[in-house]
């Protein structure tokens, strides 16, 4: 069988936890920030896990990770 492909963009934009979790940055913070609180800006720096129902559909993405 061959070695299954990791898909580039998957790879990117994810992360493996060292408990084996995947986590995914949020979204919204790269524009027009000025009407955003400090407070709202500061918690959107922080990375979210991915869902327990999405992990294997995106293991299959990144095999390797």
């Amino acid at each position: 069988m061959p070695k299954m492909k990791t898909k580039r963009g998957a790879r990117k934009r994810l992360k493996r936890t060292a408990s084996g979790k995947l986590m995914r940055a949020g979204g919204w913070k790269q524009h027009k920030l000025e009407g955003k609180s400090p407070k709202r800006r500061r918690s959107l720096r922080k990375k979210k896990l991915i869902d327990r129902a999405d992990q294997a559909r995106l293991q299959v993405l990144v095999p390797y990770l």
